[in-house]
């Protein structure tokens, strides 16, 4: 049993949940670890990524009440992913999303990822944030650059609007630094956390800089949220995570899967590898990624195709060295038995 279950046993034998109306030890433990570790200034939490994108969303939408004369308009980005409730979905800019479950809420406009003009055509006076992923996962695996995201925390302090990073992805040691925003040097005004910071169980949470902490008592609440036993968890979790030999570990493992790659993509007539820590993509240079998928799988290899064209790799953050190995070895055997790939097919 590894550390998220021991923590999870102990827990369970304590106290499961108070209600959201009181506060509870291990929230209160959490909370203080996640804002010295990041030098944020306040914590949420929820359950999941969406609760925690909404989160944000409302809490952005608050201090533009406060502090922007209504100004509630957030700047997202094409082929971003925010979750599957309805603010989200709108936040999103996965094709197809703005025809489901209609009409599509409004209030977030479209920019071009890495594209700092086409953020600065949507500013207007109503415009209150900028929030994007630092690494679009669901489009791919494509990373912003770090001059893009110095730009935008540029522009948001010039025209005094709140930069988001939606971290449910990319944070919690996935890019080879326990957040995100510290592997790309630019800080975000709200963080929303998610996935790893449970290690297999379900909390988030939306971190605040103290300036835009405007939610009151019944802003935002939640039948679980901050709940012990999930709390308990995720500080254990946390304390593994946050360890500098155990990040530099992720980041050799990286390496060690990007150098694999890049190697079968050269054996194989493929394309791109791009990524961070454990979160890379493999351009394939047509749409068999589903069919690789199933023949990976069928040898006992779990992968993602992000993109009909493109694969994956996310491997637990406390891989091996030897299974990274194998999980290439298979990886192999299967772009073998896929005649049809490669960049001219």
């Amino acid at each position: 049993m590894g550390c998220g279950g021991q923590a999870l046993q102990a827990q369970s034998s304590l106290l499961l949940t108070p209600s959201p109306a009181l506060y509870n030890l291990p929230a209160l433990q959490l909370a203080q670890q996640l804002c010295g570790l990041s030098g944020m200034d306040q914590v949420f939490f929820g359950s999941t990524g969406a609760e925690a994108n909404e989160g944000a969303i409302k809490l952005a939408r608050k201090w533009g009440r406060l502090h922007r004369a209504g100004a509630h308009e957030i700047i997202t980005f094409e082929y971003g992913f925010h979750g599957r409730n309805l603010a989200t979905m709108a936040a999103s800019g996965k094709p197809g999303w703005d025809q489901l479950f209609a009409p599509r809420m409004e209030g977030f406009a479209k920019a071009r990822l890495n594209d700092l003009g086409s953020v600065k055509a949507l500013l207007n006076e109503r415009t209150v944030a900028i929030m994007l992923e630092p690494v679009q996962g669901e489009a791919g695996v494509r990373p912003a650059t770090p001059a893009f995201l110095q730009a935008l925390r540029a522009l948001c302090d010039e025209q005094g609007l709140l930069l988001i990073f939606d971290e449910v992805q990319t944070g919690c040691g996935r890019l080879g630094t326990l957040f995100g925003f510290q592997h790309f040097g630019v800080r975000p005004d709200i963080l929303t956390l998610g996935k790893g910071l449970g290690g297999g169980v379900p909390i988030s949470a939306v971190l605040a800089q103290a300036h835009c902490s405007v939610f009151e008592h019944g802003d935002q609440g939640g039948t679980y949220a901050g709940n012990p036993l999930m709390c308990a968890v995720s500080l254990a979790v946390l304390a593994q995570l946050s360890q500098p030999e155990f990040l530099a570990q992720v980041r050799s493992l990286g390496q060690q899967l990007r150098r694999g790659l890049v190697m079968l993509s050269a054996q194989h007539g493929l394309g791109e590898v791009r990524g961070a820590g454990l979160l890379w993509a493999l351009e394939l240079g047509c749409d068999h990624a589903p069919d690789l998928v199933r023949a990976c799988r069928e040898r006992g290899l779990l992968l993602n195709a992000a993109r009909p064209h493109c694969l994956r790799f996310m491997p637990r953050l406390n891989s091996t060295a030897e299974e990274i190995e194998q999980g290439l070895g298979i990886l192999g055997a299967a772009l073998a038995s896929q005649p049809a790939l490669g960049m001219a097919a």
